[in-house]
């Protein structure tokens, strides 16, 4: 799969041009000839080579405002006839079609038009007719002709030139036109979806800047992460992010956004195993350390306020894996390097988008992400005893943190700390005592601590525990059938129950 091809004539049309005048004088070195249209056209003529027009050569001018140029069969049969075909080479000296063996364009910039805010009509405009053709005849005739689709493939095909001059092999050819179908597929996923509404009529989600990982979930297992890391962190030290890091960033990202002060969280197998909110970052840390010093090892860290040296020097006494912060001191970093496998992130602003998707069976499921973040105004008290304002604080706190951990989950909180954490249960009430052994084990007096669950309790055995424990304010989301059981159990005993109607299960 060697067989070299000439590239005897480049049709050119882009809409970005940086970076096209190396490629352009490497072509035209190599005797190449240019046709081309507009803009391009007098890009190319700066540079001070010759260029035919599209316009010359189909004897029509560009006409609808532009939206028809390049739409010709003296330009498409160039691109699509095939060389071996006798029938074809006959048919295009008859018509007088050149043959085209290069072809470089881009597409208009439809997503950035999006984003930009601008009208439908704008919008619309940007809906490539042209360009997307001519990649997709490109692409389908391979065998004889190059593709360069977008400016990412702009060094690519420089490379090759410059390796064998205007020749190609037909494995740069096929890899081209692929790189090709990946630019046009997602482009018209990205129209599909503005057309779509979000009314999820049906799934089109692409996504470029392929990462190949060690491996996946486990060893015997490939994995790859697809999209743009680099949007979101700025990786300053450490070894490569795994799939598993990927995971517990993921789960620490969704937590540490539900927090306005200045919060510092421990994460493992993407639950949180200490958080705590305080004044400074420092007294942050060791408090969420100290919900679980165990668990910490290996963990990830994560936090919403600028590290400083102190805090870095406690810090660097446990073996983490990945630590997450909006940016360091200097003298931070410095002590937080000194273990060269640790990976340090700095977290950049970056949107996060308003949908998740996961496969299973033999198809996608898809939802939004869970964006609601109670407040005081969302919480309905169903006991005749109010909360306090310190309760209603760490109700709340611990309902952010049950909200990010794995269901069945409760979450035991005092003074903005997280005591203990029962996750992944197949039991509410083991997810209970889960919790309550581990906060002992740790020393921690649960009197007067506050207990959150993801969601309601059918029974009231789980607000009898916590009676028992010295616990005397639950946060749920009722709707049970047997909520009335469970209220009039903390009645009975002095408890405050507040709800929320809102239940956040994690799977």
């Amino acid at each position: 799969m060697s067989e070299a091809k000439k590239i005897k004539t480049a049709l050119v049309s882009v809409y970005h041009k940086e970076g096209l005048d190396e490629i352009i004088t490497k072509l035209h070195e190599e005797g190449v000839e240019f046709l081309s249209t507009g803009g391009t056209r007098q890009f190319i003529e700066s540079l001070g080579f010759p260029c035919k027009a599209v316009e010359d050569l189909t004897s029509y001018p560009s006409i609808l405002g532009g939206r028809v140029k390049t739409l010709h069969p003296k330009v498409f049969g160039g691109i699509l006839c095939r060389r071996s075909v006798e029938q074809d080479m006959q048919q295009i000296e008859k018509y007088e079609i050149p043959e085209i063996d290069l072809v470089i364009v881009d597409l208009y910039p439809f997503e950035a038009t999006v984003a930009s805010g601008a009208e439908e009509a704008a919008i619309i405009e940007k809906i490539d007719i042209g360009g997307i053709s001519l990649i997709r005849a490109a692409a389908k005739n391979y065998s004889d002709v190059v593709i360069v689709a977008s400016q990412h493939q702009y060094k690519p095909l420089l490379d090759m030139l410059m390796e064998h001059g205007a020749t190609s092999t037909l494995e740069e050819r096929r890899w081209m036109a692929k790189e090709a179908f990946a630019v046009s597929s997602h482009y018209d996923s990205a129209i599909f979806n503005y057309f779509d509404d979000e009314e999820g009529s049906a799934f089109r989600y692409t996504a470029n800047d392929q990462k190949a990982l060690r491996y996946g979930e486990n060893p015997h297992q490939r994995g790859y992460f697809y999209g743009n890391l680099d949007a979101m962190f700025d990786q300053i030290h450490g070894k490569e992010i795994s799939y598993n890091n990927l995971l517990d960033i993921n789960a620490a990202i969704d937590l540490i956004d539900e927090f306005d002060e200045t919060t510092f969280a421990v994460l493992k197998h993407n639950n949180a195993c200490g958080l705590a909110s305080r004044p400074t970052v420092l007294e942050a840390w060791v408090d969420a350390l100290a919900g679980d010093p165990v668990s910490a090892f290996g963990g990830v860290l994560i936090t919403n306020a600028v590290i400083d040296k102190e805090t870095a020097e406690e810090i660097n006494k446990i073996f983490f894996e990945v630590i997450i912060a909006p940016d360091y001191d200097v003298d931070a970093l410095e002590i937080l390097g000194q273990k060269k496998n640790r990976i340090i992130l700095v977290r950049k602003e970056a949107k996060l988008p308003k949908k998740q998707f996961r496969s299973l069976l033999n198809g996608v499921l898809v939802q939004d992400r869970d964006l609601n973040i109670e407040t005081i105004a969302d919480l309905k008290t169903v006991t005749s005893k109010e909360p306090t304002p310190e309760e209603v604080e760490d109700l709340l706190f611990a309902n952010k943190i049950v909200k990010n951990s794995k269901s069945n989950a409760i979450v035991l909180a005092k003074n903005k700390q997280l005591l203990a954490s029962g996750v992944g249960q197949t039991s509410r009430v083991d997810a209970l005592k889960h919790a309550i052994e581990k906060a002992k084990s740790f020393g921690f007096d649960l009197n007067d601590a506050v207990m959150a669950s993801d969601a309601f309790f059918p029974f009231p055995d789980c607000v009898e525990i916590a009676d028992q424990e010295g616990i005397n304010a639950v946060i749920q989301p009722g709707g049970s059938i047997n909520d009335k059981l469970s209220i009039a159990y903390c009645e009975e005993h002095g408890m405050v129950m507040v709800t929320t109607g809102i239940r956040h299960f994690k799977h």
